[in-house]
């Protein structure tokens, strides 16, 4: 009886030995590897969301020139749209 408590323990010591590093792999990995890729791609992100805000800046800033170039034009567009949204609504 004494063995089979002996050889459990001794499984067991193994086990917590083996968990362990493994631990510290993952954790080593998670170091060398996930974080920087993480960090690169939120770099990448960041950089696609910058570029996409300055495009809608530019894009108001045109709309807003040919507003006050042709206001009576910007008028008849906006009217004509909501017109054809009115008739789209009531259907």
């Amino acid at each position: 009886m004494n063995t089979y408590s002996e050889n459990a323990s001794s499984l067991a010591a193994d086990a917590r030995t083996e968990i362990k590093e493994l631990r510290e792999k993952v954790e080593t990995l998670m170091q060398n590897r996930v974080a920087p890729a993480l960090t690169a791609l939120a770099g990448e992100a960041q950089a696609a969301a910058q570029a996409a805000t300055d495009k809608a800046k530019e894009q108001v800033s045109r709309l807003s020139d040919s507003v006050k170039e042709q206001p009576l034009a910007a008028i008849g567009i906006a009217a004509a749209a909501g017109f054809v949204l009115a008739l789209l609504y009531r259907r």
